[in-house]
């Protein structure tokens, strides 16, 4: 090689040696971002956490911001007693389960229909569920109200005379609210099944019902996993539709509980830390549960199609 030649290679190799750095550049500064957003959103569990294990007494004497004192889980014992909290997760499971099961169950059928059969409602059916979320819960507020204390129940169900003040009408709302935004995913992740799959199911002589429950459902483990977390924390921390459409209060779910621990001219911010960290544990716990099923149904069908 002439030595021309071997000038014009030198700043060619250093120039590749050096174009990586930019990017970890780039890569340090978003680290730094993400991290210092991370904190940011994790300061004000972290405030209460630390609040909710002193005593009110120093914090009145010292202030909230503030070092020192007896640090103890008495705030933690006085909030499962007083405010009665094993009651009220009880409440909020019997809401919960049921409008998590029955709305996957519905949302998973309607999202067949719309992804594995073509007719002339197809679209219109999709564009209506998935308004269905683009509507203000407040807006519908006073005739919902006004059907609620219309709507009969049946005899067998002996806890209420109308949907109004029951644990059937919180679970029929949540139903109805919930179910467009499932089978808006459900449905764009079942197009990115193999349309094969039900052709050579039904070619075997499966009826629909069974395409639907034994090939699809099961390939949707993923997404219904994720769906299943984001609908319990959805519903479990839940408090509008409690306080508006439930009278009698030990039938409300445990987001109502926190202001019976309110009194009319004393709060004890301390005590109010503590049940709430102890009401939000179940959603950590189902979080870090299904957490790879979570992060890997968002993740489905990005890199499909």
């Amino acid at each position: 090689m002439s030595a021309v030649a071997q000038t014009t290679a030198r700043p060619a190799r250093r120039r590749r040696a050096g174009s990586g750095l930019p990017g970890k550049r780039r890569t340090w500064r978003a680290h730094v971002l993400l991290g210092l957003t991370a904190l940011l959103w994790l300061f004000p569990i972290a405030y209460a956490l630390y609040t909710s294990l002193r005593p009110y007494k120093d914090t009145a004497e010292h202030g909230y911001f503030s070092l020192g004192g007896a640090y103890n889980l008495n705030n933690y014992k006085t909030a499962w007693t007083q405010a009665d909290l094993p009651h009220y997760y009880v409440n909020t499971l019997i809401v919960t389960i049921p409008a998590i099961l029955i709305t996957l169950l519905l949302a998973s059928m309607v999202a067949f229909g719309i992804s594995r059969y073509s007719w002339r409602f197809n679209l219109t059916l999709l564009i209506i569920f998935t308004a269905g979320n683009l509507l203000p819960q407040q807006v519908i507020i006073t005739p919902l109200y006004r059907m609620f204390l219309e709507i009969p129940l049946p005899a067998f169900m002996s806890e209420s005379e109308t949907l109004f003040d029951s644990f059937y009408g919180i679970i029929l709302i949540h139903v109805a609210f919930q179910v467009g935004f499932c089978v808006f995913v459900l449905s764009n992740y079942m197009r990115t099944l193999p349309i094969e799959l039900t052709e050579a199911a039904l070619m075997d002589g499966a009826s629909v019902w069974r395409q639907y429950w034994q090939v699809i459902l099961p390939l949707c483990r993923a997404p219904l996993a994720a769906l299943a977390t984001l609908e319990f924390t959805f519903i479990y921390n839940d408090l509008f539709w409690a306080l508006v459409l439930m009278q009698t209060g030990s039938k409300r779910p445990i987001t109502s509980a926190l202001s019976g621990l309110q009194g009319q001219f004393f709060t004890d911010n301390n005590l109010i830390a503590a049940a709430s960290l102890v009401a939000a544990l179940p959603t950590l716990i189902v979080y870090f549960v299904l957490q790879k099923q979570f992060i890997g149904g968002l993740t489905l069908g990005a890199t499909k199609g």
